[in-house]
C-alpha cells in the first residue's frame, strides 16, 4: 500500500528519486471494487525528494483509475487534472496518464518550473491556459472526475506510463529532429 509519499525534503534532489514501478497482478474482483483511494496527493512541488512505500498493484490502468475518488482539494492535483482534462479528456486512459507524465517529468527536469502548476501555467506551453490561468471546469462532468483519478494515479506513480521519459507531446504533427519519439497514444505523440 502506498502511504507517506512525502516526508522532509531537499530541493533539487528529484534526479535521485528511484521510481517504483508497480507490477500488475490479477486481484480478486472484490479487491478492485473495494479498493480505497491510494493516498492524499502531495501539495509540495514534485521536484522534492519523496519516499514511496511499496506500490500498490492493479490488474490494469482502468482498475487503478477506478480505485481513486474524485475529490480534488489540493492545488497541484487540480492543476494536473486540469491539464489532463483539457489536453486529453477524449484520449484513452494511457494517453491521459502520458500527458500527466509529461507535466511531472517537466517539473522534475530542472528545465521547467519545479512544480506542477508552474509547469502548466508557464507561458506558451499549454494552449488551454488563458491569461495565466486554467479555465473554469464543470466538476460534475465525468471527464473531470476521470482526470482527477488519472492525476492521482500519476502523482502516486501507481501505474507505469508508456511515455515515462517524455517531456513533450503534440498531435500527429512532427516535432522535428531535435527530439526523440517515445510513444504514440491516441491522437498524441510523446517526445523527450
Amino acid at each position: 500500500m502506498l502511504s507517506g509519499l512525502l516526508v522532509t525534503s531537499t530541493p533539487g534532489a528529484a534526479a535521485e528519486i528511484d521510481r517504483a514501478i508497480a507490477t500488475p497482478v490479477q486481484p480478486a474482483p472484490s479487491e478492485v471494487v473495494n479498493t480505497p483511494a491510494l493516498l492524499p496527493v502531495p501539495a509540495l512541488p514534485v521536484d522534492e525528494t519523496t519516499t514511496a512505500a511499496e506500490p500498490r498493484s492493479f490488474a490494469s490502468l482502468d482498475a487503478a483509475v477506478a480505485a481513486q475518488d474524485a475529490a480534488a482539494a489540493d492545488e497541484a492535483l487540480r492543476c494536473l487534472a486540469g491539464a489532463i482534462y483539457f489536453e486529453a479528456k477524449g484520449e484513452p486512459l494511457a494517453g491521459q496518464l502520458a500527458v500527466a507524465e509529461v507535466v511531472l517529468n517537466r517539473a522534475k527536469s530542472g528545465r521547467f518550473p519545479p512544480d506542477v502548476c508552474g509547469v502548466i501555467l508557464q507561458r506558451g506551453q499549454f494552449g488551454f491556459v488563458r491569461r495565466g490561468a486554467i479555465p473554469a471546469i464543470n466538476e460534475a462532468h465525468a471527464a473531470w472526475k476521470r482526470a482527477v483519478a488519472v492525476a492521482k494515479v500519476a502523482l502516486a506513480d501507481a501505474w507505469d506510463s508508456p511515455a515515462a521519459n517524455a517531456l513533450y507531446f503534440n498531435t500527429r504533427a512532427s516535432f522535428g529532429p531535435r527530439v526523440t519519439r517515445v510513444a504514440a497514444i491516441g491522437n498524441h505523440i510523446f517526445y523527450r
